[in-house]
């Protein structure tokens, strides 16, 4: 008797073989954090999360009963949105950045922003320019390509060392590209000085390389002065990733990106390959939002609700960490990047305050690109997602840990 065997059956122990890159790659820091901060219990200083209940909820649920019901091809595969296109450059222009719709090109979040710009400027084994601590999501992107990263350091107050990426440019580095978030940095919270700002810029155009500019967090400034990104001082050299997901909703996965005109052709065809098109959906629900809403007062809100979780993080550090902890207020976006003493271990450090205090941070060095290099005795903390109450129960009980490694260290 014949017998077909099943699909469980045939070659048991074979695996398909994996591209190089992809042998040994792993989840990043942070959505590791994700599943442990997601655990009850837990007060979480750990992902860059918006406040739950600051989502406009009541508006989208009008909003998406419009759409749905004006709307036949909201449901359909489709271009770029052109209402939003237009509403991305009103919003730019509240950022003193001048653009037009021909260079705003609607993507999956910014995350597929970068990685789109990526794939379009990056060889294989290419040269990238980066700060000595960035972004994980970033590293991820670029990972593929298996590039050489150039790094400078970074200043907690000023931002990229500028004066380090003209050194490396003057000897004849020739990156593909450089990243850079020039407000609210992701993790250390600085934003870039105007000087900074306009030195980074001039070399770029100088030596005609572009700037990737990550700028999740640009809408939320909690200072009296502003700062406009760095694609305000140059449109062709400044390549701009903004998102919807810090000022409305992260689950409708919509950014855009602001470049020159001539790479929007070539956007598109490497965007279709990978996802088609932008949720259509999500494009008609976020452009009638932002109809029926005023962005303005949704802005500040957001902005005021922020600063007043911000503020109390900095009273609640100033109360429970050591005098020998720093730190830094940020003036943009999520987080306090907390330096403590050498010999601090801050990755030991969160094992014991996810166990003992149910607290979680992410570790410094997760935010390294060469994590042997640095940043073992620093900590990212996130200020948005958890309320008032919460964020000074977990600094406390967080303080209190620092405190014991600090006194371990010293009696060792």
């Amino acid at each position: 008797m014949n017998e077909t065997p099943t699909l469980a059956s045939t070659h048991p122990t074979e695996a398909a073989s994996l591209a190089s890159w992809a042998q040994n790659v792993k989840r990043s820091p942070l959505q590791e954090m994700l599943f442990a901060a997601a655990k009850p219990g837990i007060i979480s200083f750990a992902m860059g999360l918006p406040a739950p209940e600051l989502f406009p909820v009541e508006e989208l649920i009008r909003a998406s009963g419009h759409v749905l019901a004006n709307d036949s091809r909201a449901l359909q595969y489709g271009p770029p949105f052109q209402p939003l296109k237009s509403q991305v450059v009103e919003l730019m222009a509240k950022r003193k950045v001048a653009c037009c719709e021909e260079q705003v090109f609607i993507t999956t979040g910014a995350q597929q922003g970068m990685s789109l710009l990526v794939r379009l400027l990056l060889e294989p084994r290419g040269r990238v320019l980066t700060e000595q601590l960035i972004y994980p999501g970033f590293q991820q992107v670029i990972e593929p390509y298996e590039p050489e990263v150039i790094s400078v350091a970074i200043d907690a107050r000023t931002g990229i060392d500028v004066a380090a990426v003209a050194s490396l440019l003057a000897s004849g580095a020739q990156p593909a590209f450089i990243y850079a978030i020039s407000s609210g940095h992701n993790p250390v919270g600085v934003s870039l000085t105007e000087a900074k700002r306009l030195r980074l810029v001039d070399l770029a155009r100088q030596y005609r390389i572009p700037i990737i500019e990550d700028d999740p967090y640009g809408f939320l400034d909690y200072g009296r002065e502003t700062l406009p990104p760095l694609r305000a001082y140059d449109d062709q050299w400044v390549f701009y990733v903004g998102s919807f997901s810090k000022i409305l909703t992260p689950a409708l996965r919509v950014g855009w990106l602001v470049v020159p005109e001539n790479l929007i052709p070539k956007l598109s065809v490497v965007k279709e390959a990978s996802d088609i098109d932008t949720n259509t959906f999500a494009q008609r629900l976020i452009s009638r939002l932002l109809e029926q809403e005023e962005i303005d007062r949704r802005l500040s809100m957001l902005r005021d609700e922020y600063r007043a979780r911000r503020d109390t993080m900095a009273q609640a550090l100033r109360e429970s960490f050591p005098m020998a902890a720093k730190w830094v207020t940020p003036d943009h976006g999520f987080f306090f990047w907390v330096e403590l003493p050498h010999g601090v271990d801050t990755l030991g450090l969160l094992a014991k305050a996810l166990e003992k205090e149910r607290v979680a941070f992410i570790p410094g060095q997760a935010f390294s690109v060469d994590p042997s290099s640095g940043a073992t005795n620093c900590m990212r903390l996130n200020f948005s997602h958890s309320n008032p109450n919460l964020i000074r129960e977990g600094i406390a009980r967080l303080g209190e840990l620092v405190r014991e490694a600090l006194n371990r260290n010293i009696v060792d």
